[in-house]
């Protein structure tokens, strides 16, 4: 039970011994571009105590963010991550960006695209090149996403890295685009890249999880119509994020990043429900596809999440229930037509 957002954080913060191992293993400074997201704070501080867990207190992390939210900003520099304010969009020339041996990109566009979908393109695919340009030597790992495959079967066990994409929309379309943009880096420059298909990460602020949560606290129905889904803990994403960049290649190092569980929206509002002590309604019927992603890979590698569903649910039902903040940014997991 977390009893605040700063209890939140400091979980979510917390390194393996498995990562300390493999940040001892390198030197370098660490840019993380997007770090004002909904999950870059999280890496920030998690690579920041990570590197000096592993003797590498001399080692810096750069958070790069327009950094609307100073203290937002503050909090990261009173932990020792140091924030750079900078427009990534609005500075053509990236060469004001601090010099890294490693780079996080997590910078994208996804809500709103369906109406404006040159910002999806701008983000996700014109600025990424400007990126790869800016770091050709530097070890990438991007953030891209599941929505790079098409739906598939809820009973196939989802997509695999070797499965043909099938992007739905704009978003999605530019997305697989941002994926090419840095093979392109790695084909022609050798710049080492790995990309990471995540599929959804939960913090109890936000993902899909809070969604369903939110329906079952404020006694609105439950949308079943997308009735399958893939999340995982939001620390084990960023982990897992962090450790990739050991594996980043000129062959490109793709990987699904998501939970074992292909999991019944159902369910978890129904267990939601319980927790809660509230009565669950529903709405529409479960289509026989979703969008799913087999992470076999990435739990071989990586290990398995160190929070399974279970857990998490009853984390999110009882952070609800506390009143602790939420993001207010809806996931919109049950959008199947790929307009965002």
């Amino acid at each position: 039970m977390f009893r605040s957002e700063s209890e939140v954080e400091d979980r979510l913060a917390r390194p393996s011994a498995a990562l300390v191992a493999d940040l001892a293993g390198d030197t370098g400074d660490l840019v993380v571009l997007g770090a004002g997201g909904k999950m870059g704070p999280s890496l920030c501080r998690l690579a920041r105590r990570g590197l000096d867990a592993a003797g590498r207190t001399g080692d810096r992390v750069y958070a790069v963010s327009r950094w609307s939210d100073r203290a937002a900003a503050d909090a990261l520099a009173a932990d020792g991550v140091e924030p750079v304010t900078f427009d990534l969009l609005g500075d053509v020339d990236l060469a004001g960006l601090p010099d890294a041996a490693d780079v996080v990109f997590m910078v994208g566009a996804k809500f709103g695209t369906a109406a404006a979908p040159h910002l999806a393109w701008m983000v996700n695919t014109v600025l990424p090149a400007a990126v790869a340009r800016r770091y050709p030597t530097a070890r990438i790992a991007a953030f891209s996403t599941g929505n790079v495959y098409p739906m598939v079967p809820v009973t196939s066990g989802g997509s695999v890295e070797s499965d043909p994409p099938g992007p739905i929309g704009d978003y999605a379309m530019s997305c697989l685009g941002r994926e090419q943009v840095f093979a392109h880096a790695a084909a022609t420059r050798g710049t080492p890249v790995a990309v990471l298909r995540l599929n959804y990460a939960v913090d109890l602020r936000y993902g899909v999880l809070a969604d369903i949560g939110q329906a079952v606290l404020a006694g609105e129905p439950v949308d079943v119509t997308t009735g399958h889904v893939n999340v995982v803990w939001q620390g084990y994403a960023n982990e897992v994020a962090l450790r990739s960049l050991r594996h980043a290649s000129p062959d490109v190092f793709v990987l699904n990043l998501t939970g074992p569980e292909t999991a019944s929206v159902r369910r978890i509002a129904a267990r939601m429900g319980e927790r809660l002590g509230r009565p669950v309604s529903y709405v529409g019927t479960e289509a026989s596809t979703a969008l799913l992603n087999d992470a076999t890979r990435c739990h071989a590698l990586f290990g398995y999440p160190d929070v399974p569903l279970g857990t998490l649910i009853d984390w999110q039902a009882d952070s609800l229930a506390a009143g602790l903040p939420t993001s207010g940014k809806p996931t919109r997991f049950t959008v199947r037509d790929g307009r965002f």
